[in-house]
């Protein structure tokens, strides 16, 4: 036995232990409590479960005591204190462990007794009632095999000079001390999650809160898979709140030593991940864990083989957000008549703006709100642009349009000039406009009236002169821009340099969108005659005319996209080892992998730069600057290469379907009936609107473009501030504020005071608080009731919404919650029902029979899309998602806006 060994029996307190068994016979001498000191905060919590009889994966702990001799015998003890935190952390991955050390470490991984192990940090201050330092320290998951163990013991030694850990320390004034580290079994789990206790994101009492999902908890705690939550009621174990999600993804091991993302089954997707008496075990045994410390508790648990397991518990360390929840979209409270008179509605901006956005998105729309709103409505003909508060508001994370402050600025416009025109397009059936008067009023009459027409007069001629040729000015800054960023290297930039890059970029933002709404508002305006002259000319003929007379729009940018991609899978089909690749290939790893094939770089060259230097700045809710463009991950692009080159079809053929042949032919006829002049004025404004529609397709790709150069600046932003500690991960950008991100580069105060760890906390918990509050409605008056919640969804076989596109058809439906991930599932001919789409969709409505949207209006890009490639399709059904399964067979009727189920 070696003298280290001995020491590590020894019974006297004050023994070198090296080593710690956590099991349930107390490893200390005389019973006495486990040492917080000797195991770091995590691995003390493990030792008291263990010891109280709770279920704890089997594991030991590599205590203070060891990593103390290592830095002793190997000489780093004393320097590595005077490191800085990147030479301390290279230090220890240079240095190898003692060989009796590492003996030790051996021989314990072989008493336990499994294979495949979590590796987890342990310091002193972790998880401890005053400051849980949660996710400061590193872990690495499924080990196996001795030397896999020992370095993945380095790293986490190494991350005590992590930068996050370094800068957290640096804000509490303490030293980096020692660290223990934790080797526990790996549980395969089959469901994790996480539970509170207490709700830490509401004052309710007796709420215990449980968020699980399929796979590893790591997947929950990234935010990168859908996760099932439930409210219970501790006194009674029983929901009193569920929202199970449909869930397509889980985190789970791949191979030995790599985590990464899979499918789930599909027949689990909208099942609850844990049963009634799954709930109620969890509950009962949560309570034990808070009865056992006496506080409440963050609880991380797993699931396998029907067996609950504790990975970890901490004390919870905040209280709910002190922001009481909005019942006004206003940024700033305003007159009594306006406060409670305004129409919002988040119904036509809901392709970009839809959702729950980040608070990063929420403070870039106020910043577009603040900048560049004004300078929008000018380029349509508005003369006075008006406040720019009463533009937009936000409500639980949700962005509004002000209806009646939107509607009485565009009075000041020839075509708008009755508000009527625009307020009833912007609102659902939640709202009742019989007693609606806009509390703004009209706009002043007289001479104001006279200006403001003759400057929209000279406006709007101007711009029927221009509107092609400025198009076409867009393009070519848009591609300009392009691919001068992609020349540049943000991360060699200094922070005034990068400064004035995000400049350069917000400059050409308000240029791209300022340039973009006038072909947005005059195909608004164009569709809006449009359905009102069918209906006045030709009456009961005319009903939902305007849908069924057919235009070519083939050229549309958003149409020809899917085209693109189809004959990029064309290419890949005719280069074998191509199409193997990005068949077989994990989605993570299919560009690297043709990178570094002969055949794959000439494809990449050849085929995909063109094609994301075109498409590939397009992203789902574009507006949202956490989401990835397709040129930052391709993921879906490889889904719909793969579904395309598989299926051998002619995007050509599906371009000239002719199941809208019959429609258009009535259309046709139906025209034919009205006397000539009306005739050719109808005729005249479908060619306006099909004009515009496509110039705003066109100039909607250097707008989304625009975004991208930003996102991209922000996103530098995010690296530069995990090396400097101030943020754990780039996700994190997610809760900052765009104001303080360009106060950053501007070279204003320290990074570690604009971006306070406290204040980011916040942030997230009133996220989180947001996210557990029902949807807001598309539409309302006034305030909305915190409380309010959504009408039910219903248990019978109709759903009514809006027909956006005519046509009839019955098919297999298919539920897409995560539209990467299930490309690839989605078979020609099925009809697709999501939440909601946009102009990202596109690909997927080309092999489409149907689409059925929760979300959506007349004018979205999926409706005018939808009605390109003669899909017929219903939106604004409010629970289609809840209502249909995938598999069901159901009819959709894009003209009465009704969907059937007709076989569950």
């Amino acid at each position: 036995m070696s003298p280290r060994t001995a020491a590590a029996t020894h019974t006297a307190a004050t023994a070198t232990r090296l080593i710690v068994a956590l099991t349930r016979e107390s490893p200390f001498p005389d019973d006495s409590a486990p040492d917080g000191a000797l195991l770091g905060g995590k691995a003390l919590r493990l030792a008291e479960m263990t010891a109280a009889g709770m279920p704890v994966p089997p594991a030991f702990c590599i205590t203070t005591d060891l990593f103390d001799s290592y830095l002793a015998d190997t000489g780093l003890a004393g320097k590595i204190q005077e490191m800085d935190p990147a030479a301390a952390r290279d230090a220890i991955a240079r240095t190898d462990l003692p060989k009796p050390l590492a003996d030790e470490i051996t021989a314990a991984y072989r008493q336990l007794g499994v294979e495949r192990v979590a590796v987890r940090s342990s310091a002193r201050k972790e998880d401890s009632a005053a400051q849980s330092f949660a996710g400061q320290h590193d872990t690495v998951l499924d080990v196996a095999g001795e030397e896999a163990l020992l370095e993945a013991v380095k790293t986490c030694w190494a991350s005590l000079w992590s930068p996050r850990a370094a800068a957290y320390r640096a804000a509490d004034r303490s030293a980096a001390g020692s660290i223990a580290v934790v080797v526990q079994e790996m549980v395969q789990a089959e469901v994790s999650g996480v539970l509170f206790t207490a709700d830490p994101v509401s004052p309710k009492p007796h709420r215990m809160i449980v968020e699980a999902c399929h796979g590893l908890g790591e997947g929950l705690v990234s935010g990168r898979v859908s996760s099932d939550f439930f409210a219970l009621d501790d006194r009674t174990m029983e929901p009193v709140e569920e929202r199970i999600r449909y869930k397509v993804t889980k985190c789970a091991p791949i191979e030995p030593g790599r985590i990464g993302m899979i499918k789930v089954d599909g027949a689990a997707r909208s099942a609850p991940c844990l049963s009634r008496a799954q709930l109620r075990d969890l509950a009962a045994l949560a309570l034990r864990v808070r009865a056992h410390y006496g506080s409440e508790q963050d609880i991380e648990w797993s699931l396998r083989g029907g067996r609950l397991y504790l990975l970890q518990t901490r004390p919870i360390t905040t209280r709910p957000p002190a922001a009481a929840t909005a019942r006004s979209p206003f940024l700033r409270p305003q007159p009594d008549a306006v406060q409670h008179g305004a129409l919002w509605s988040r119904m036509d901006i809901g392709e970009i703006f839809v959702g729950q956005m980040t608070p990063l998105g929420l403070s870039f729309a106020r910043h577009h709100q603040k900048y560049v709103h004004g300078p929008c409505a000018a380029s349509v003909g508005v003369r006075d642009t008006g406040d720019y508060v009463g533009y937009m508001g936000y409500l639980n994370g949700h962005v509004y349009l002000n209806v009646s402050y939107t509607s009485y600025l565009l009075g000041q416009c020839l075509p708008t000039r009755d508000q009527r025109h625009f307020t009833a397009r912007f609102v659902s059936e939640e709202v009742d406009l019989a007693g609606y008067k806009n509390p703004y009023g009209t706009f002043p009459g007289g001479m104001e009236d006279v200006k403001s027409t003759a400057f929209w007069i000279k406006h709007t001629a101007t711009e029927l002169v221009r509107m092609k040729t400025r198009c076409k000015q867009l393009v070519a800054s848009r591609l300009f821009e392009f691919d001068r960023a992609r020349g540049i290297d943000l991360s060699r930039l200094t922070r005034r340099e990068l400064h004035a890059e995000l400049n350069r970029y917000l400059d050409h933002y308000h240029d791209m969108h300022v340039g973009y709404m006038p072909y947005y508002i005059n195909a608004f305006g164009a569709y809006g005659l449009m359905t009102e002259l069918c209906a006045k000319w030709l009456g009961s003929a005319g009903e939902n005319l305007q849908n069924r007379i057919k235009t070519d729009m083939s050229n549309l940018r958003t149409v020809a996209s899917a085209r693109e991609i189809w004959s990029v899978a064309q290419a890949a089909r005719q280069r074998p080892n191509v199409l193997s690749i990005i068949r077989d290939s994990p989605l993570e790893r299919i560009e690297a992998a043709l990178r570094e094939d002969e055949d794959g770089s000439l494809f990449w060259d050849r085929h995909m730069e063109p094609f994301l230097r075109a498409n590939g700045t397009r992203s789902q809710q574009e507006m949202e600057l956490t989401h990835p463009r397709w040129i930052d991950d391709p993921s879906y692009l490889f889904q719909m290469i793969r579904r395309y080159a598989e299926d051998g079809m002619s995007i050509d053929e599906i371009l000239k379907r002719n199941r809208g042949e019959a429609g258009q032919e009535d259309a046709t006829a139906v025209l034919r009936t009205l006397p000539r002049a009306k005739r050719a004025t109808l005729e005249k404004i479908i060619a306006l609107y099909a004009n515009c529609s496509e110039l705003r397709e066109t100039a909607r790709m250097s707008m989304v473009t625009s975004l991208w150069l930003i996102r991209n600046v922000v996103y530098e932003v995010a690296r530069r501030l995990v090396d400097e500690g101030v943020l754990y991960n780039a996700d994190e950008v997610a809760f900052l504020e765009f104001d303080d991100v360009r106060a950053y580069l501007a070279g204003g105060a320290p990074a570690s005071e604009l971006f306070e760890r406290a204040a980011i906390d916040e942030t997230r918990r009133v996220y989180e608080h947001y996210k557990r509050l029902p949807e807001p409605p598309l539409s309302f008056i006034g305030e909305c009731d915190p409380a309010r919640r959504e009408r039910p969804a219903g248990d019978g076989p109709r759903l009514a919404g809006l027909g956006a596109s005519p046509g009839r058809v019955t098919g297999r439906a298919r539920i897409i919650e995560d539209l990467v991930w299930q490309a690839d599932e989605f078979q020609p001919g099925e009809i697709l029902v999501t939440r909601y789409t946009d102009a990202s969709w596109t690909p997927l409505f080309a092999i489409a029979g149907g689409v059925v949207t929760d979300i959506g209006s007349m004018l979205s890009h999926s409706s005018i899309v939808s009605r390109e490639f003669n899909v017929p399709s219903v939106v604004n059904t409010k629970h289609a998602t809840q209502r249909i399964n995938t598999g069901d067979t159901i009819t959709v009727d894009g003209d009465t806006g009704l969907v059937e189920i007709l076989e569950a």
